[in-house]
């Protein structure tokens, strides 16, 4: 009988596996490094209210909040101000925008972002807080970060979420957010730039941390790092064709970076 050697039938090493291997270990090398410097170096830090920082519809549905803005505008006789599309999207700001586009910096957009305004407010009961969220703000806050709030969302929603958590100290005054020129909203980099101009803020010494490619764009535009906050998949993927290079799936890698810090094992 003719014994045949197990395994790859060549000499020498398996040049192919070594190099698939190496190249992936270098490869997470270096993200975890460039996330390091991403995270090490910023001495001020812009969130995202809603993702980073919390689920505000976790138990107050979106959806529910769109309808009851697309109930209120086909109650004042203006159904046909919306595309059928428009009027069953589960998401209330696109009822916003949508209104917006049509009557801009009206009175019926002025009406509309109260009443969505109102609907955050009562959201923020039912808030899901995002995992490691408080303790990385107060850890940043411990080693000398100055935080602020830039988000989409209406500012008195983030400041009654933040207090309800003890957190309003972290950020007060700097919580910057929605408002009737909707033309201000994330991509628009205001929100940024108004938080930046408070801190005095060098966008280079700064980072923004968000969940979302608007959010990227934004800060892209205001000329500071970025970093993605994604709890699945499907966003992951939405920040990354987006072309944003570093993510993170939980905060707990965040926090984790911070804590390494020798200020904090000071």
């Amino acid at each position: 009988m003719v014994r045949r050697p197990l395994g790859n039938h060549h000499h020498g090493p398996d040049t192919r596996l070594v190099t698939s291997d190496t190249a992936q270990t270098d490869s997470v090398a270096t993200q975890t490094e460039n996330l390091r410097e991403v995270i090490t170096h910023a001495r001020f830090v812009l969130f995202d209210f809603d993702g980073p920082i919390c689920r505000l519809f976790a138990g107050h549905s979106a959806g529910h909040v769109a309808k009851d803005l697309v109930e209120w505008l086909e109650g004042q006789g203006l159904r046909g101000l919306l595309t059928e599309q428009e009027r069953v999207h589960p998401d209330p700001m696109v009822v916003l925008h949508a209104v917006d586009r049509r009557h801009p910096k009206s009175a019926l957009v002025s009406e509309l972002e109260r009443r969505l305004t109102q609907q955050e407010l009562k959201a923020v009961a039912s808030a899901w807080p995002t995992a490691y969220a408080d303790p990385l703000i107060r850890t940043w806050v411990a080693l000398g970060a100055r935080l602020a709030i830039a988000t989409n969302n209406s500012p008195l929603t983030a400041a009654s979420y933040l207090e309800s958590r003890g957190l309003g100290a972290c950020f007060q005054p700097n919580i910057y957010g929605r408002t009737q020129d909707l033309h201000h909203l994330k991509p628009d980099p205001h929100c940024l730039n108004q938080a930046l101009s408070a801190l005095s803020a060098a966008p280079s010494e700064s980072l923004m941390l968000g969940d979302a490619p608007y959010d990227f764009a934004a800060a892209q535009r205001a000329g500071m790092p970025f970093l993605g906050y994604a709890r699945n998949e499907r966003k992951e993927k939405l920040m990354r064709d987006a072309g944003v290079e570093n993510i993170v799936r939980s905060l707990e890698d965040v926090l984790r970076v911070l804590r390494l810090r020798p200020e904090a094992a000071g």
